[in-house]
């Protein structure tokens, strides 16, 4: 197969995962990297500034646009090019660090009460700390001393209760493990944080494969969607988890 040019547009949370797949493959990769905490401000406005990230592209220079995301709550309906989107099927990047989504089910059904972690996940927690709604806010990754200096003792206490709340249901840690260099470090971050919740912990081995496929054109149908020009993004409901849908329709 020729060797191709795409535009990689990815959550940062997978930042190492998509630098080794991009290093790998024989296509050429320009990679664009969109903060976690985009997943933290609503459907719409994460849409709607993944759709600026799509328009900003000089959609003459590449063979399509892959997006290394998950549906994430709807956060990618309506997107829409003049080339072609390629996106996994897949509910959230989970899927993408552990390589399938029968993969993802299989764990999930079999442990229920886990809360995923990873190395990328570790590493951009701290970008939301000041949207209260945040992921990382809701999951309790920042330390306590962390609130207390950027908050307050008072306040510290309330996000405290507030997190703790939140995190009842979970038992469990799982950190995926995708082999990339130098991952020692957010894995001790993981195994202490279940620690100090006073959860199981596991380390659960990831996979690059979709990521892998994803940038060397490997685009079976099961996997991906293919989203052409004139197209948009839509959720399926259904085991395929996204469809296309013509514009303006």
């Amino acid at each position: 197969m020729d060797s191709r040019r795409y535009m990689l547009i990815a959550c940062a949370v997978l930042t190492r995962e998509c630098k080794l797949c991009a290093a790998n493959s024989n296509n050429t990769i320009d990679l664009k990297l969109i903060e976690q905490g985009l997943h933290d401000i609503g459907e719409e406005k994460m849409s709607a500034s993944l759709q600026e990230e799509l328009d900003a592209v000089d959609q003459t220079k590449y063979d399509a646009i892959l997006l290394a995301y998950g549906l994430c709550n709807n956060g990618i309906r309506n997107l829409h090019a003049t080339i072609p989107i390629i996106i996994p099927r897949a509910h959230d990047c989970i899927t993408l660090l552990m390589g399938s989504t029968s993969k993802y089910n299989d764990y999930f059904n079999s442990h229920p009460g886990t809360f995923y972690l990873s190395p990328g996940w570790i590493e951009e927690a701290g970008d939301s700390l000041d949207n209260p709604e945040s992921t990382t806010r809701q999951m309790g990754m920042s330390s306590y001393e962390k609130y207390v200096e950027k908050y307050g003792e008072e306040n510290a206490k309330y996000l405290a209760e507030t997190l703790n709340d939140h995190l009842k249901n979970y038992t469990h840690v799982a950190y995926i493990d995708t082999s990339t260099p130098d991952s020692e470090p957010p894995e001790k971050e993981a195994e202490q944080w279940a620690k100090e919740k006073g959860w199981n912990y596991s380390k659960v081995q990831g996979d690059t494969g979709l990521i892998s496929k994803l940038m060397d054109g490997d685009w079976d149908e099961k996997e991906f969607l293919v989203v052409k020009p004139g197209q948009t993004i839509e959720p399926s409901y259904d085991d395929r988890i996204v469809r296309t849908k013509n514009r303006g329709l």
